[in-house]
């Protein structure tokens, strides 16, 4: 059972985590990281009458559907120009969506949703990210010549060690803690830090961090290079901790982008279902900077073909953070009334219905 003391053991995460600057990939220029203000940059004609929709993601493996439903001109089909706006960590998409920053935004169940919630902040749940199956797209790593040495060899081996997330309060905090279950700890046996994925490999290798988790593609890159083990990557199965969401506000007044956002995007997640190939691996490259060989090699992610948002994770989240002593409010919330199925349900049906998920 998590424990309220567990939180000053995580201060510093906190302090790391609103230092972090965000990480443009390749093909987004960097200055799009700090996106304008929907007041001053409503949708307009981009390329020819194609209307410009800001989203926000972590170019990771998990973000692949968008990834690909713009490569393949998905969007572009359905009247939109998509600008990808990187960050480090999923958790500060929702921050940026509900301030109008972002029109959509792909992250994790995190801490700050939930608060934003209870305050009354207006966004909506429109379909389901990625879920996590063994072995999953964000294990748990040593340094590698820590794990050679016989010094850190299994989970039950990092307490009193310092350990990583990507973001103070993001889901990856529920990760962590599945994973120090394995060894029977938790949070309060460790020291817990908010740590970019990208610095990860580094912190790992110059002694600064004991373990953490990353996301792939970046832990076989660093396997790869001899910096990182796996130390455990099952330690979650069948869970669903990320979601696409809209400003509220954005999806209201542009009801056919808001529309044809949710099917351009199930079509990316429809192609990612089954084997992967060389031109889907190259596209996830061409965002996270990755080569496509180690793409294709990394913990693949898995995309729901239909759109459905498990609204049992999504509580668990909610019980998890509030066991955490993260949450501002009291009373439970009810989150179905935050996810719009309207969105998924048509665009299957303009698809062609379901289709099995493999």
């Amino acid at each position: 059972m998590l424990r309220k003391t567990w939180i000053s053991a995580v201060l510093l995460a906190l302090l790391v985590a609103a230092c972090v600057a965000p990480v443009a990939p390749s093909s987004v220029p960097a200055d799009t990281a700090t996106p304008t203000p929907a007041a001053e940059s409503a949708p307009a004609a981009a390329s020819g009458d194609l209307a410009v929709v800001r989203v926000g993601h972590v170019p990771v493996t998990i973000y692949a559907p968008l990834f690909v439903a713009v490569e393949r001109g998905y969007f572009a089909e359905e009247g939109m120009q998509v600008e990808l706006l990187p960050v480090e960590g999923g958790t500060e998409n929702v921050v940026q969506v509900s301030a109008g920053n972002f029109d959509v935004a792909g992250g994790g169940i995190g801490a700050g949703m939930f608060n934003a919630v209870a305050r009354g902040i207006e966004f909506e749940i429109v379909a389901p990210l990625h879920t996590e199956r063994p072995p999953i797209t964000s294990p748990f790593v040593v340094s590698k010549k820590r794990f050679d040495s016989g010094e850190l060899t299994q989970m039950s081996d990092l307490a009193g060690k310092k350990v990583s997330i990507n973001a103070k309060g993001a889901a990856t905090e529920y990760w962590l803690w599945k994973a120090l279950q394995q060894g029977g700890l938790d949070f309060p046996d460790v020291e817990v830090i908010g740590l970019g994925f990208r610095e990860v490999a580094a912190a790992l290798e110059n002694g600064a961090l004991d373990g953490g988790i990353l996301g792939e593609p970046l832990t076989t890159l660093a396997e790869d290079q001899g910096l990182v083990a796996r130390l455990s990557e099952d330690f979650i199965d069948g869970f669903t901790p990320t979601v696409i969401y809209y400003n509220k506000e954005w999806a209201t007044n542009n009801p056919d982008l808001a529309q044809g956002f949710v099917k351009a995007y199930l079509r990316g997640a429809r192609d990612l279902n089954g084997e992967w190939t060389d031109e889907i691996a190259t596209i996830i490259e061409t965002y996270t900077n990755v080569p496509a060989d180690v793409v294709k090699r990394a913990n693949r992610s898995y995309h729901d073909p239909n759109g459905v948002v498990p609204l049992a994770d999504l509580m668990e989240l909610q019980s998890f953070f509030r066991a955490g002593g993260q949450l501002t409010y009291e009373a439970e919330i009810d989150l179905a009334q935050f996810v719009n199925t309207s969105y998924a349900e048509a665009a299957v049906a303009e698809l062609g219905g379901t289709v099995e998920w493999q």
